[in-house]
Order: C-alpha cells, then sequence, then structure tokens
C-alpha cells in the first residue's frame, strides 16, 4: 500500500482504532491552528538569517577556532570596500567567507587550516563546493570555495585546470590567511602591522599584489580591527548580503535545508543517510495523522534542520564505532542544544525549529537537553522525536544492522508504555510499519547514492553530473 498525500485518513483504520483517529484528529485541529498562525503560505525567511547561525555553529567546534568564519567573510568585505568591489561582490563574499570552511568535517581538519603555511590537504574546499553548488542561489558562492586555497603564482592562478578562476577565491585566500594570524590573547592593533609584514612577504608568489595592497589600507582603520576583536563583526556582514537573493518561500527553504541536510549528514559515513531518513518518515507519519498537503515541507524543513548542531560536534566522535566516554557523550548531547540556539532567534522558524531541536525530548521529562514534558511537547515535536528513534534503530549503520521489525515493534512500543514516545504514534506506526519503512528505505538509498558520489568526487577531483 502506498502513502499518498490524497489518501484519507480513515483507510489506515480498522472499529478498534476509533479511539486514536479520535484524539489524533483532535490534536491535529489543534496543531492547524498553531500553523495557520504560522502562515505557512506566506512564509519567507532571509536567506542571511540562515547562513551566520549555520556559521557560527560550525566554529562551535573548538573554542581554538573561535569566530574564524565569521572573521573570514568580515575581513573579505572590508578587503572589497578597499578595492571598490560592487555590492554584488561584496554580498557573495559575507556568504562565502562564512561558509569557506563548511566542507572541513573533523577538528582536527579545522586546526590545521589555523596554521598560516599552507601544507596540508585542502580536500575540504571540493568538498564545500560539492556540498553548496546544489543550491541554485549558491553556484557562484561554491566555485570561490572550492578555489579559495590556490596560490597567485604571479597570474598562474587565474586559471585552474584550464577554467577561470573567480577574483573573489583570492580574496578569501588573503582573508583566510590573514585571519589566522590574529591572536586573542593579545590587543588586537598591537599585530596589524606583523600580519600585514608576514602576508606582504607572499606577495604576488602566494597573494595577489592589488589585493595585498588593499589589506595595508586597511591597517590603518583602526574601526575594523575594532570590531573583530569587540565582536561587532556579524551585524555589519549582515548588513551587505544584498536583497537580491535574501528572500527563501517555503519550497527554497526546503532545498536550502536539504543542502544543510547534506552538510550534516556527510561529516560522517556512520550518519550519512540518517536526517534523509527522519525526513521521509516524518512526512509519512505527517500524512498519516491526515495534516495538509501544504504543511508536508515543514515537516520535511524541520528533519533536515533537526541535527543542525552536529555541525559543532567533531567528526572523530560522530564515526567512533564503540562506546562514548562519559565526556564524549556530553559533548555529543549538546547538538540538540546548538540546533535550538541556532534556529531559535528566527521567528518565522519558530515553529518548524522547535519541532526538530526538541527531538530528543521525552514525554516523561527524562530526555535533553531543556527536560520537557508532555505538556511542553506539541505533536509535531512528537512525530519528530518518534521519526528520528524510528529511523535511528532501522537504519543499517557500517557497524551494525538496523533493527528487525520485531525488534523494532518491540522497542517502540516499551517507549510508549514508558511515556518515553506518544502511545498514539505509535499504535499509528504500528498500523502502517512496511509502508512508513519502505519510504525511509528508498529516501536513504537514494541519500546514500548522493553520499558515494560525493565521496567519489573528493577522492577522484572530478565532479559528477
Amino acid at each position: 500500500m502506498n502513502i499518498g498525500v490524497d489518501t484519507p485518513l480513515f483507510f489506515f483504520y480498522d472499529d478498534n482504532d476509533a479511539g486514536i483517529l479520535g484524539r489524533l484528529l483532535e490534536e491535529r485541529a489543534t496543531h492547524e491552528r498553531s500553523v495557520r498562525r504560522l502562515g505557512v503560505k506566506d512564509l519567507h525567511i532571509q536567506l542571511r538569517d540562515l547562513i551566520f547561525p549555520l556559521s557560527r555553529t560550525m566554529d562551535m567546534m573548538s573554542p581554538a577556532v573561535g569566530e574564524h568564519n565569521l572573521l573570514v567573510a568580515y575581513l573579505s568585505l572590508r578587503l572589497c570596500e578597499a578595492l571598490g568591489f560592487s555590492p554584488e561582490m561584496k554580498s557573495a563574499l559575507c556568504i562565502a567567507g562564512a561558509l569557506h570552511d563548511i566542507g572541513a568535517f573533523s577538528l582536527q581538519d579545522r586546526l590545521d587550516l589555523l596554521d598560516f603555511e599552507e601544507t596540508r590537504s585542502t580536500e575540504h574546499s571540493m568538498a564545500g563546493y560539492l556540498l553548496l553548488r546544489g543550491f541554485k542561489p549558491f553556484e557562484g558562492i561554491a566555485t570561490i570555495i572550492r578555489h579559495h586555497h590556490l596560490p597567485w603564482r604571479s597570474g598562474e592562478g587565474r586559471f585552474c585546470e584550464g577554467q577561470p578562476v573567480p577574483e573573489g577565491s583570492h580574496i578569501i585566500h588573503l582573508a583566510d590567511r590573514a585571519a589566522v594570524l590574529i591572536s586573542k590573547d593579545r590587543p588586537v592593533l598591537s599585530q596589524v602591522q606583523a600580519i600585514y609584514n608576514k602576508i606582504e612577504k607572499q606577495k604576488d608568489a602566494v597573494f595577489v599584489p592589488q589585493y595585498v595592497d588593499a589589506l595595508k589600507a586597511l591597517t590603518v582603520k583602526d574601526y575594523i580591527w575594532l570590531d573583530i576583536a569587540s565582536g561587532a563583526m556579524e551585524s555589519v556582514l549582515y548588513k551587505n548580503i544584498g536583497t537580491d537573493m535574501a528572500q527563501l518561500d517555503v519550497n527554497d527553504l526546503l532545498e536550502f535545508s536539504k543542502i544543510i541536510c547534506r552538510i550534516i549528514d556527510f561529516k560522517s559515513h556512520f550518519t550519512a543517510t540518517h536526517s534523509s531518513g527522519v525526513a521521509a518518515v516524518a512526512v509519512a507519519m505527517a500524512k498519516l495523522a491526515g495534516f495538509s498537503e501544504e504543511e508536508y515541507p515543514l515537516f520535511a524543513i524541520s528533519a533536515c534542520l533537526h541535527d543542525l548542531g552536529k555541525l559543532a560536534i567533531p567528526s572523530e566522535i560522530l564515526e567512533k564505532p564503540g562506546k562514548l566516554t562519559p565526556e564524549e557523550w556530553d559533548i555529543m548531547r549538546s547538538h540538540v542544544y546548538y540546533t535550538y540556539r541556532a534556529l531559535a532567534p528566527i521567528e518565522s522558524l519558530h515553529t518548524v525549529a522547535t519541532w526538530g531541536a526538541f527531538h530528543q525530548e521525552r514525554l516523561d521529562g527524562s530526555g535533553y537537553p531543556f527536560s520537557y514534558a508532555a505538556g511542553d511537547l506539541n505533536f509535531g515535536t512528537r512525530i519528530m522525536a518518534m521519526a528520528d528513534v524510528f529511523t535511528g534503530i532501522t537504519e543499517d549503520r557500517p557497524y551494525r544492522k538496523g533493527m528487525s521489525r520485531d525488534e523494532a515493534v518491540a522497542l517502540l512500543k516499551g517507549l510508549a508504555r514508558d511515556n518515553k514516545l506518544d502511545k498514539k504514534l505509535v499504535d499509528l506506526l504500528m498500523s502502517n510499519y512496511e509502508e512508513v519503512n519502505d519510504v525511509r528505505v528508498a529516501a536513504q538509498e537514494q541519500a546514500a547514492n548522493e553520499y558515494r558520489e560525493f565521496r567519489e568526487a573528493l577522492k577522484t577531483g572530478l565532479t559528477p553530473l
């Protein structure tokens, strides 16, 4: 049996399930009133409202990383101003700088990139390109990121593999190398000249001479360096992302969320298909519970973003096949808090954000990070919690097989009996187990194919069509 958009809800129930249906319809009505207040058809999100939380979350991986992504974006913006570049170029460089290290998955990768001397692999540049290029507004930005460690070499850096290299790549490169020279342990103004001197020594060999001259012009502008030291960078960057690419409707937001989903999941081959599975299950359950077609994307968006905080978790922990130490588990548990803090300030996304960010909360109050109980957890949140658990126990991981149907049913019924998960939703899933599981498997098989193509492209240096 296929779960279709127009399939009537009552089709999935026999007479013994009438009570479940009634309670679900009542909760759905409450939910629909909430969604109408959200204004699904009129949902418009500022792209910049998503870029900076994404950037900040990546930088939370270690205190040593600091605000590196924002710092590179800020210096790139100021270089653009000194060079007299257009507002469109400034906007692109704000975004590219904020996301330039998005392909660096492990803590060791991030720490290695803080060394001024570039002796490490730049695989992360290609990874960032592959991850971002699927979102049409980011096609040009993805290409900038792809080449952001390419040396100038007296002009040879104008091209790579016969293709022209964007000017923005070389600006990001200079800003990135200048950023790693800034120490948090000394007054920033006392460092500026030494930073320039070190960059200037590699003028023309590594950096574009014109851009090095632009950096020199910045050295006498104290406010730029004090912006960096005082934490004023984000507000400046926010104002410089152009409105021409800033608005996302619900469909655009879903496409962008899918890109974020890949960025999150592709950090580790252990979790490479997880969010795709959660999204498929959440939407299937929303259909079974009778939600309207226009609400399905909200569940998909929430699922794609539910593990956003894992960008702050080193892949060394995500990929550990054995039991985590207590300290590692504390780090892992923090990911849901980071998801909430990243998304909560976006007022238009409040409902969707809480569905995803509370997916580790439990009805009996035993979940985390807020220890919320049944009265605090709305219907959307309960669907997301169950979708996450169901996907987690049934999906295959490299180090173990997913549970069989009997094992999964026993576990879910136990969680419902112990008031961890919503019994009505568990019963609904039990009545439609094969249909929901088939949807999950299909979604995760597609995600697995995408992940294999991604890894192959990184290995060969060739980008898939």
